[in-house]
């Protein structure tokens, strides 16, 4: 069995995955603040969710993840702002404090791998996942691993610039994080929270503002969708966040904008872009997936995958 940890900014979840993949117990919580609160809490909801299939020594393999700048050699993170983290060695102390190897990931390229999983791709296809939160940030997953480029940034498509005056928080202006993530979506359209986050259906009532940050944040996302299956290839491309808690309204607002730039090329309708999106079930802890499957990766078949047991 394997140990997944996934350490949020909100909340921290553990899965434990069967030698099948399916998902035999989870246990979350709210996520600890600074280095050691951090362990501490994450050390705490694993062995709750090990603590349901016999403890720590029923679990042959266990990996975590964590937002912030992961150095899977080292084990290492640096700069994870949001739980106030300057510098950890993750893989040392969690692994220490289990009393098990601990394998380490930056958390989008972890989901990635928890998506791949899910998916039943199988390890010789390509996946690309797309996260929809506060910004935007995406991964690819090629032959069963994460691609990762020169210091881990393949996949950082939120920092490509596009165009517009908005100036992004990585100090470029017009970057596609700036139209298609929560952030935008609060700038353009503030009334968000009042509306119960629903943009589509606010959109399809008249109110003007929604109207225009609908046009913009799904455009944004068609070209980030058309952006990651050009330069991966990826046969699917996967989202979740905290912005695709709007549901299918919102899936198929984006798979409109693909058709209607299908509409007008033969070369995007050939790759039938709107047919490849699709959102993950709300509430998977598709992070904590991923980081379970972070050594020793299994070859499956193009029908395989995991099972997910409420």
């Amino acid at each position: 069995m394997r140990l997944g940890v996934d350490i949020g900014g909100t909340k921290t979840a553990a899965v434990v995955l069967g030698d099948d993949g399916e998902v035999l117990t989870t246990a979350t919580a709210p996520s600890g603040r600074g280095a050691v609160d951090v362990v501490a809490q994450a050390t705490r909801i694993a062995r709750l969710a090990m603590a349901e299939v016999g403890g720590p020594g029923a679990i042959t393999a266990a990996g975590a993840c964590i937002p912030g700048l992961v150095d899977p050699a080292a084990g290492t993170v640096r700069h994870a702002v949001n739980l106030e983290v300057e510098h950890l060695d993750l893989a040392r102390d969690l692994g220490a404090a289990l009393g098990l190897v601990v394998s380490v990931e930056n958390d989008v390229k972890s989901a990635a791998l928890g998506a791949h999983h899910l998916s039943g791709l199988g390890a010789a296809r390509t996946l690309a996942y797309l996260n929809l939160g506060t910004g935007l940030a995406a991964a690819v997953v090629h032959a069963g691993e994460v691609v990762r480029g020169v210091d881990g940034v393949a996949g950082e498509i939120g920092h490509l610039p596009f165009g517009g005056d908005v100036v992004c928080a990585c100090g470029q202006t017009g970057c596609l994080e700036t139209t298609a993530s929560g952030t935008a979506l609060l700038r353009m359209w503030p009334e968000a929270a009042a509306h119960d986050w629903d943009l589509v259906g606010a959109a399809a009532r008249g109110d003007s503002a929604a109207v225009l940050a609908a046009a913009s944040l799904c455009g944004g996302v068609a070209l980030a969708v058309q952006v990651l299956v050009l330069a991966s290839g990826a046969q699917s491309v996967v989202m979740s966040g905290g912005l695709t808690a709007m549901g299918e309204p919102l899936l198929e607002a984006i798979r409109a904008e693909l058709r209607i730039r299908a509409a007008s090329s033969p070369f995007l309708g050939s790759l039938a872009l709107a047919e490849r999106v699709s959102f993950l079930p709300a509430g998977v802890p598709v992070a904590a997936i991923g980081a379970a499957r972070l050594t020793t990766p299994e070859v499956e078949t193009a029908t395989g995958g995991a099972a997910w047991r409420s």
